[in-house]
């Protein structure tokens, strides 16, 4: 402790100082208060496609055997939700999901869309019938789209081409 006799002999500023420090509290305590709140989230059913690669038949001269190609659809749903993928018939005037067609001008070459390797059960839109069915599982999951151009009268030359339509049922 500082007496008075000894902050005389301080200088002034240093008395000042210690007189100061001398009048403060000393223990400072903190207050404190918590509380909380909630966090939460709701998922719904839903499903998405992804993306989808294009089947290329390729370059051909003439029509004389089956041509066959692939390509893939990626479909994405909520986990446990089940659905089904759906291909239309496509742009090609007449064309139905079990004879599509690519198309230049007025000329047309059938082709067909399948589910399986073996190229047997043809891929359309009818629920429970030529549909594929899944189960999402929160990730993205793939399916091979198997095409087919079966031999045929070979149309005029040119460049030949669709657009299917995907429809995924949840």
């Amino acid at each position: 402790m500082i007496r008075n006799r000894d902050v005389r002999k301080l200088p002034v500023r240093t008395a000042f100082c210690c007189l100061l420090l001398a009048a403060l509290p000393q223990s400072a305590s903190a207050a404190t208060s918590t509380g909380s709140f909630n966090v939460s989230m709701t998922i719904q059913s839903s499903c998405t496609l992804v993306s989808a690669s294009a089947i290329a038949f390729g370059t051909y001269g003439a029509l004389g055997a089956n041509t066959d190609a692939t390509g893939t659809l990626d479909v994405q749903c909520t986990a446990n939700s089940p659905y089904t993928v759906a291909l239309d018939a496509g742009l090609g005037s007449g064309a139905t999901t079990t004879t599509r067609k690519l198309t230049s001008g007025s000329s047309t070459i059938n082709y067909a869309l399948y589910r399986d390797s073996a190229r047997t059960l043809t891929w359309g839109n009818t629920q429970g019938t030529d549909t594929v069915a899944g189960t999402g599982s929160g990730a993205s999951q793939t399916f091979t789209v198997y095409g087919r151009v079966p031999s045929q009268s070979t149309p005029a030359a040119g460049t030949y081409g669709d657009t299917i339509n995907v429809t995924i049922t949840y």
